[in-house]
């Protein structure tokens, strides 16, 4: 292991098609939706004859709030909360996380690392780095991509603040750090790659649904305190330029606390296959 952090580096390496096509693919996406957006009014999505979309909708354009997916913020936050955005974020946490401890416990290759001088730590911290580097890449192509997009579309420029989108932005990769904590405790306990990948989709998908039934079902509407989409709202911050900080140390908060149990647990673990 010679030169600055190696291991960090060959995570990336040995990952760096999927990663291209992951930053490409969410950028595209997202330019996709600014063009949507410019070429359909919010009022004619749900607004025809003074209709109003129901509430429950709020959950599709990212908004614990008043910002109606029949608005510009609310269509541009509706890219941003995407079942395609999720499956990108997903797809970078599950991979990279699953790489980092329980990938090579399944393949036996773990002993062959530690029969360097490499910690355990060290092993953890560098495929950590490397799994938080992927999503802040991802993210900053999500978010310079509704950025032209806004920038160019004097529509959206009137209605979407500059100030909102990077704001969205960065709670994205609040977002991604949320999921990164549990799915990397989770590869440091395990011993299978598809129990990680499989931890983090099921992290994604509950989360939705969880916030999606608190909002439409009162009875429920304690539940979404539980969901990461409660605190993921790109909808408001792209309406009201300005970053939740409540909700962005919530989520980074449960990130950091899931990186620590990941410590703790591959400190302590047998990693014999």
């Amino acid at each position: 292991m010679t030169g600055r952090f190696p291991l960090m580096r060959l995570a990336l390496q040995r990952r760096r098609r999927m990663i291209v096509a992951l930053a490409v693919g969410i950028a595209v996406f997202e330019a996709l939706i600014v063009v949507i957006t410019t070429t359909v009014t919010p009022g004619q999505i749900f607004g025809a004859g003074g209709r109003q979309p129901p509430g429950v909708f709020r959950a599709f354009s990212g908004s614990n709030g008043d910002v109606s997916i029949a608005s510009y913020p609310g269509l541009l936050g509706a890219g941003l909360t995407h079942p395609f955005w999720i499956a990108l974020q997903l797809t970078a946490v599950g991979s990279l996380a699953a790489a980092a401890v329980a990938a090579d416990v399944e393949a036996g290759t773990i002993e062959l690392l530690m029969v360097r001088p490499v910690s355990r730590a060290r092993l953890l911290a560098e495929r950590t780095a490397a799994l938080v580097l992927v999503s802040l890449l991802l993210n900053v192509a999500a978010t310079l991509a509704v950025s032209v997009g806004v920038a160019l579309a004097p529509n959206l420029r009137d209605a979407v603040p500059q100030s909102g989108v990077y704001a969205a932005g960065l709670l994205g990769f609040g977002f991604a750090l949320c999921l990164t904590g549990p799915a990397l405790a989770v590869s440091a306990a395990g011993r299978s790659r598809a129990r990680v990948v499989g931890t983090t989709i099921a992290l994604g998908a509950a989360g939705f649904a969880v916030n999606f039934i608190a909002m439409a079902w009162a009875k429920a509407a304690p539940l979404r305190f539980i969901s990461p989409f409660h605190y993921y709202t790109p909808g408001d911050a792209l309406a009201y330029g300005a970053v939740p900080w409540g909700q962005f140390a919530v989520l980074v908060g449960v990130g950091a606390a899931g990186v620590l149990l990941a410590f703790g647990l591959v400190a302590r673990r047998d990693l014999a296959p």
